[in-house]
């Protein structure tokens, strides 16, 4: 492998970071907004996972309505009556979601353990038909690890559901924080 020169090290570069490259106080700006709420998320998890609730609840009411607005609006259309089911679905769900939030988290904290558990099964079925890879390991201990995630939240459940979606989404915005500054650093580096 040939080495690169500075120049096309830079022009490189440029090409993965993209447009990012051009806007790098933004990202940079948005790194630290996200690491910001990320750390509240982390300080108050029954309260992050309450808003989160409640964040959820107006994005299926938004959901009800606009498929409604569509279902009206297409008159004519044969599935007329499903498109205002599922629109009085969404908004219904979206009313239950306001008005019995525990039930809600704790609903939302078993799917997550499915997924943990789920995932993890796949990954390990996928790690051990890619044991002739030398690096098969990590992904059996990634799949243990998910596996493990998805037993230990089913052991604490139903009190895990007041904290745990709170605390799965704060480190979420941690690491996008984190990617987001260090791009941010990465193109500024660009622009000197």
């Amino acid at each position: 492998m040939t080495d690169l020169s500075v120049e096309q090290m830079k022009v490189l570069r440029a090409n993965v970071l993209g447009a990012a490259a051009k806007v790098p106080g933004a990202l940079i700006g948005l790194g630290i907004l996200f690491l910001i709420l990320g750390m509240i998320g982390i300080a108050g998890q029954t309260l992050f996972s309450l808003v989160s609730v409640n964040v959820l609840g107006i994005f299926l009411f938004a959901g009800g309505i606009l498929q409604g607005a569509h279902a009206f609006k297409s008159a004519g259309w044969k599935s007329v009556g499903v498109q205002l089911i599922f629109a009085i679905l969404y908004i219904g769900a979206a009313i239950y979601v306001w008005a019995f939030p525990i039930p809600a988290l704790e609903a939302i904290t078993l799917w997550l353990a499915a997924i943990f558990f789920i995932t993890g099964l796949l990954r390990l079925v996928s790690a051990f038909q890619h044991r002739h890879f030398a690096e098969w390991f990590w992904l059996a201990l990634s799949a243990a690890i998910s596996i493990l995630m998805g037993i230990l939240i089913m052991n604490s459940f139903p009190s895990s559901s007041l904290w745990l979606p709170g605390l799965l989404i704060a480190i979420e915005l941690l690491l996008q924080g984190w990617t987001l500054l260090f791009l941010g650093f990465a193109a500024k580096s660009l622009t000197k």
